[in-house]
């Protein structure tokens, strides 16, 4: 079926779309414009929603703004936004009265005519989805990249090809109630995370199965052997499972070989990709990315792009991202380190003790992981929001600690947290922005978080 004609089944139907954020937008208009009767649900007001209420409105769309803004869902189909557990009390209640509750990505999944490369995990998700855009287009492919970075795609599906690729980050969030699944599915690593949002840790695993969970026989499943939970999945695996591992040699799959070499193996013949020492992202878990994704390109990209990629491709924003050096100094920001786990691996990819800005909101999850590698990798530790006082104590906790190693500085404000680290750094140090926690206590999205380290160390003299 083409948008235009799933479109046009909408026409006179009741529409809801839980969520005017950027994700959904386009997915407004389009309903909007194919007269259906669209009632917008969000917590903002339309103040808030700025010129974006005024055009809807003018097109008829409804809203339903503010606390109340779940009240009387009772559209025949719900849209809900790609951060709404499906199992909200309302939209529970909405699907046991008959409503088809979807989402704009399952919507997608359902038109898409291409191949769809999807990644989720608990880290490593947005390098390792542009990563495998990177490959293919280094191999001449069309690449339409979205889900949780790019753009929303639903609006561009008539311009898909069925040579094209589309190439997607998918969360826990948007998985949950996923009844399709993508041709090549990636799953990075699973450990806690989201808990504030999932009733417990094994509905969080089961949301990241469904990337798999109705995959077809000729699909792909690209699996980490290294983490017990994500291997476990390979006994549900319906397509063909190839492995990732840092750590052990796989007959199918890619692996790093104990000299440190990238090599990816078919049936047990092994061919060298690169050294690890000439990707140009730094750290364990990046090296873990980049066979996460030569593993899913495999047979659709040739070693020579594989080559390429893994020696120009310098990162992402927010991820371990060099700000500047200033005498001496160098700042880096890894706002995206929103979980313990994060902040570990990316302490880990600096040979020297650095000076550390973390706390944020929390998840939920345990903080005693962090306290070792913090007093292993931590010369200062200058804590800000509201998880400062859980992660002081797993620091305090830990066995390794010792009084004043690291030292621990409490700073109330953001900006005022990363002008303290400055005034603490030596020529040779690092500061590095990795909170360990989620940024919704004080900003909207890591991003915002990580451009306001920015703009406060680029002010720096």
């Amino acid at each position: 079926m083409s948008l235009q004609n799933y479109l046009s089944s909408l026409a006179g139907r009741r529409v809801a779309v839980v969520g005017a954020g950027i994700s959904n937008r386009p997915l407004i208009r389009l309903l909007a414009d194919a007269g259906a009767a669209v009632t917008v649900h969000d917590r903002a007001d339309a103040a808030a929603l700025g010129d974006f209420y005024g055009e809807c409105a003018a097109k008829g769309v409804r809203f339903r703004l503010g606390g109340g803004y779940l009240d009387d869902l009772d559209a025949e189909l719900i849209f809900r936004t790609p951060g709404m557990h499906p199992f909200q009390p309302a939209l529970r209640a909405a699907a046991a009265r008959g409503a088809v509750v979807t989402s704009e990505m399952e919507v997608f999944f359902s038109l898409c005519p291409c191949r769809v490369f999807a990644v989720t995990g608990s880290d490593g998700k947005t390098t390792t989805t542009t990563l495998i855009a990177e490959l293919l287009r280094e191999a001449g492919v069309t690449v339409w990249l979205g889900g949780n970075i790019g753009r929303p795609l639903l609006a561009d599906v008539d311009s898909i090809r069925p040579e094209d690729a589309a190439v997607l980050e998918l969360s826990s969030f948007q998985l949950h109630s996923m009844t399709c699944s993508p041709s090549v599915a990636v799953i990075t690593n699973i450990s806690p995370n989201h808990l504030d949002v999932h009733p417990d840790y094994q509905d969080y695993i089961d949301a990241k199965k469904q990337v798999y969970i109705n995959q077809k026989p000729d699909s792909r499943l690209v699996l980490n052997l290294d983490n017990d939970v994500t291997a476990a999945c390979a006994a549900e695996a319906v397509g063909d499972v190839r492995w990732f591992s840092r750590q052990k040699p796989v007959d199918n799959g890619v692996f790093l070989r104990e000299d440190g070499v990238i090599c990816a193996a078919e049936d047990g013949a092994v061919t060298e990709l690169m050294p690890a020492s000439e990707l140009q992202i730094p750290g364990n878990h990046n090296i873990e990315n980049m066979m996460a994704a030569c593993a899913a390109v495999r047979g659709f990209v040739p070693a020579e792009a594989m080559r390429a990629v893994g020696r120009r491709f310098t990162g992402v924003r927010h991820r371990l991202e060099k700000i500047r050096v200033l005498r001496g100094v160098t700042y880096i920001n890894d706002s995206i380190a929103s979980s313990p786990n994060r902040t570990i691996a990316g302490l880990a990819c600096f040979p020297e003790k650095v000076i550390l800005i973390a706390g944020g909101k929390d998840k939920g999850i345990s903080y005693d992981d962090l306290g070792p590698a913090v007093c292993a990798h931590v010369r200062k530790l200058f804590l800000t929001g509201m998880t400062a006082g859980v992660i002081r104590a797993a620091v305090e906790k830990a066995p390794e600690y010792r009084p004043g190693c690291p030292e621990i500085i409490d700073v109330d404000g953001f900006a005022e947290a990363i002008q303290a680290a400055s005034a603490a750094a030596e020529e040779g140090d690092v500061v590095l922005l990795s909170p360990a926690s989620t940024s919704f206590d004080r900003f909207k999205n890591f991003e915002e978080r990580g451009d306001t380290f920015r703009r406060v160390v680029e002010a720096l003299t």
